[in-house]
Formats: structure tokens, sequence, C-alpha cells
């Protein structure tokens, strides 16, 4: 059998992993297991959840909306693991003499984001702290090429900017943190698969996990190295990659209770906002063979 392992850039531990194949990190967890590894490259974790459902992948990750999204969608997907707290992953970013200065001041403005991400959580949820609504009370539009060009000549009000595009657009100047993704939301990266593989080889799911791991350790050994990787495959300069490498934890995590109590709480807020048309008892997407999580060992 070959296990097929999803791979899209905005997932760091899996886009080093695939970029990582000449150290075998996968393999070497899954010959002793009798399987073999393959790698399917895509641009858009959204689709994360229908890909695993169509079987084109077998195993993937993404930031913490589309996991909620695809159970939305009716995909019956399993969470698998979770990295640590991403607190500087991404930020709210507006023009250093904008009158915003609170996620309440966000009323009536025009925020540029990637819809769909791990930002429609950011978003969502501060402005469901404040009183406000996703919804009703901004205008969510999809970041573009020129997001940062449109914030600083006012044509938006805010944008959240994340890895190396925030890391270059501090360098630059001129902006400021209207909202910092640590104090609204713990931002992981979130892994996760079909229930039968789940459930019925959870041998696998634990191998990928130590794949993970192993991939993690070496680019936080080796910042510079992941930074160049990403540079020469995606764009940006390799000092705004390594500050943006540098600032993740690498470190992956058991699925808890903490992650799922927070994991609902942005299905709850993207339900009452129309994000999502139905709501989602984000527990389902629990191995039912230990009625719990599967653990990062």
């Amino acid at each position: 059998m070959t296990i097929t392992i999803g791979v899209h850039a905005s997932n760091p531990s899996l886009y080093h992993l695939y970029h990582l194949t000449r150290h075998g990190f996968a393999q070497r967890e899954l010959e002793p297991l009798g399987e073999s590894v393959a790698f399917h490259p895509y641009s858009n974790g959204v689709r994360t959840g229908e890909l695993l459902s169509w079987g084109v992948i077998d195993f993937g990750g993404t930031g913490s909306t589309p996991p909620v999204t695809a159970q939305a969608a009716g995909h019956d997907l399993v969470y698998t693991a979770v990295s640590a707290p991403r607190p500087e992953h991404g930020a709210l970013l507006v023009p250093e003499d904008s009158p915003l200065r609170t996620a309440a001041d966000l009323k009536g403005a025009t925020v540029h984001l990637a819809i769909g991400s791990w930002q429609t959580h950011l978003v969502a949820k501060a402005l469901d702290d404040a009183g406000l609504s996703y919804a009703d009370d901004i205008t969510a539009e999809r970041s573009t090429a020129d997001s940062e060009q449109l914030l600083r000549t006012g044509a938006v009000a805010a944008w959240v900017a994340q890895g190396p595009q925030l890391a270059a657009a501090r360098r630059t100047g001129g902006l400021r943190t209207l909202i910092r993704t640590g104090d609204v939301i713990t931002d992981r990266s979130v892994f996760f698969t079909r229930r039968a593989l789940a459930e019925e080889r959870p041998e696998i799911i634990e191998a990928l996990t130590r794949a993970l791991r192993r991939a993690d350790d070496w680019a936080a050994a080796h910042p510079r190295d992941a930074a160049r990787i990403a540079s020469a495959d995606l764009g940006g300069t390799v000092d705004d990659w390594e500050s943006a490498l540098t600032a993740l934890p690498w470190r992956i995590e058991a699925v808890g209770d903490a992650f799922l109590a927070e994991q609902q709480e942005a299905a709850d807020i993207f339900h009452r906002t129309g994000f999502i048309e139905r709501p989602v008892t984000v527990a389902d997407a629990v191995a039912r063979t230990a009625g719990r999580p599967a653990k990062a060992s």
C-alpha cells in the first residue's frame, strides 16, 4: 500500500517533510509497516478535506479553519495531531497612522485575508470577542499579491499577513499590528486523515506523526537551510523566510481537549455568521476505536 501525503506551501511541517525527501523521514517510518510513501502537492489547503474524501490523499494538514469547513461539507475526517501554538505566525496589520485601535474599530472596514484559512478564524474570533460579526460588520476580501500595497495606499483598512510577507512588511515599516494572533487564537497547524485509515491502521498515523516530528526537528535545527528551500521555491528573501520560520514552534503535540474546545468555538462562530451552513460537532472528528484523538508519539 502507498500512503499519499498531501502537501501545500501553507503547512510548514508537511512542506518541509516533502522537500526533505532525501532524508527519507516518512519512508523510514512507514517501511517497517510494509508501506511506501508518495506526496501529492497542491496549491489550496482549503481543499484538503475533499481530497481526503476523494481518496486523492490519505493524510493532510492545514490551519484551524479548513477541517471545520470540511466537516460542515460532510467530509468524515479525524484529527491526528496538532502543532504547538504559533502566536507570531501572523498578524492583522493597519497603517501606522490608521485611526483603528481595536478590533471593535473594524466595523465597516474592508479587510484582506486568506478566506477559508486560519486567518478567517482569527478575524471572526476577534470580531466576535468585540461584539461584532464577520458576516455583517466588515467586508472580507480575499488577499492578493497587491494586498500590502492596497493597505499602504488606504484602499483597504486592514490586512492579515503571515510568514515571510509579515516579516517583509515589518522590515519595510509604516505598518503596525492591530491584532496579534496569539492574543486571539492559538493558530496551530492541524493534521487529519480519513476515518477509515485512523481507525483501521492507527500505527500508520503514529508513524506519520513521527515523520512530521523528524522534519520539524530538522527545520528547527537548520532554519537558514529551511529558509533557502522556501525562498527558492516560493519567492521572498531568505532573511524574511528565516525570520518567519524561526518564529514557529516546530513541535507536534497530541490533540487534546483545549484544542477541540477552541475548534468548537470557531465552528460555532462560523455557523452563527453564516460562514458554514450547518452546525458542526468537532468532537465527532475523533477516532472511535480509542474514543479519544490519536496521540502524537
